[in-house]
């Protein structure tokens, strides 16, 4: 039985504490308690993001996203009947609570069954030019760019790995060789990789149609150049749960108006809001699509992924946001990965020294 403790936060705290226990807790859950330890609520990753679509901001309080009257078990419960429980109403958690209705206890899927690998293939599209970054680029391809030690697409393929991801396609043109003799078969991350090579750029969505095979579940494609320590597998089970074709990972980004906004009537001022801040959802560089949506993709052409989603929507398929609050960095412009290089022990770790990096 887990911790419940690490997982549970007072109603007076806001999402941004309940992304902050989700991260350290790593139970997925956050259990909403009063003084005397009684359950209120609780809240997942998916509860989260829901509530950023509806737009809560971060300091928002936990009752805003959180679950009222979640499924608990008593102290009584055999594993058995919880696990079935669990599978039958599609939830890694389950808190254990007394018969006043404090918590004593919190289960979880992971403890009670061994995460299966993944069949989920996974496209990375590796074969930019990287023309922002040179002179950089000129001699090294930009996946293989070092971020805290090592290239930037060997933390992507770590964290694949970690999570269960076993198939990876890497899609490459621009020094392409040079990308396929440092990852090699991906025996070193205990994965299969498999190379798309593109005889001229096709674009984040072109090389798709250079695939094996038609994917039978759906699939992730992702940019090689991002910094991000999101949890794949729960794009693809969101992805699932909507019943989409196409799911887009999406990053919530903030515009400051440097002046004060004046709202009219005709010639009349109606009001002032000093200094606004504007909010928009943009591409964050990660998908998770369905087999279907690979007939929309022309062969041998350049085609981008927008160019994917627009075809999606205007043939009537479901297109869904995914939002992103993990953390998250495109390393395409010189200050960015300066960022990166900076963040990347707090985020990920400490770096790595002393390997060899191409």
């Amino acid at each position: 039985m887990a911790d419940w403790k690490k997982a549970a936060l007072p109603t007076s705290a806001n999402l941004r504490d309940a992304i902050r226990s989700l991260d350290e807790s790593a139970l997925q859950i956050v259990l909403v308690v009063d003084e005397k330890e009684s359950l209120k609520g609780t809240i997942t990753d998916g509860d989260i993001r829901r509530a950023l679509l509806r737009g809560e901001g971060m300091d928002a309080p936990v009752t805003k996203a959180m679950k009222e009257n979640p499924i608990t078990a008593g102290p009584e419960i055999d594993q058995a009947t919880l696990l079935k429980w669990m599978k039958q109403f599609t939830i890694g958690q389950v808190p254990i609570v007394d018969a006043a209705g404090r918590v004593i206890g919190l289960e979880t899927l992971k403890t009670l069954m061994r995460q299966e690998d993944s069949g989920n293939w996974v496209v990375i599209m590796a074969g930019g030019l990287g023309t922002r970054l040179r002179p950089l680029t000129e001699t090294l391809p930009k996946p293989l760019i070092p971020v805290g030690g090592k290239p930037v697409l060997e933390s992507i393929i770590e964290r694949l790995a970690e999570q269960g991801f076993r198939k990876i396609f890497l899609s490459v043109n621009y020094q392409a060789e040079k990308v396929a003799e440092y990852f090699g078969d991906g025996s070193r991350w205990d994965l299969d990789i498999t190379y798309l090579e593109e005889n001229k750029r096709l674009g984040t969505a072109g090389a798709l149609t250079l695939l094996p095979a038609k994917p039978v579940q759906p699939f992730l494609v992702m940019n090689a150049d991002l910094m991000t320590d999101i949890n794949f597998r729960k794009l693809v089970h969101f992805h699932e749960k909507q019943t989409a074709d196409a799911t887009m990972g999406v990053r919530d980004y903030r515009l400051q108006v440097p002046y004060g906004v004046i709202d009219t009537r005709g010639h009349r001022i109606t009001g002032i809001v000093e200094k606004p801040v504007q909010s928009y959802f943009v591409n964050g560089g990660i998908y998770a699509l369905s087999p279907s949506v690979l007939k929309y993709v022309p062969q041998d052409e350049m085609y981008d992924m927008p160019q994917l989603f627009e075809a999606l929507i205007d043939d009537g398929g479901l297109a869904t946001a995914f939002p992103i609050h993990e953390y998250w960095i495109d390393i395409g412009r010189f200050e960015d990965l300066d960022k990166a290089q900076e963040e990347y022990g707090a985020v990920f770790g400490k770096q790595r020294t002393g390997d060899k990096v191409p």
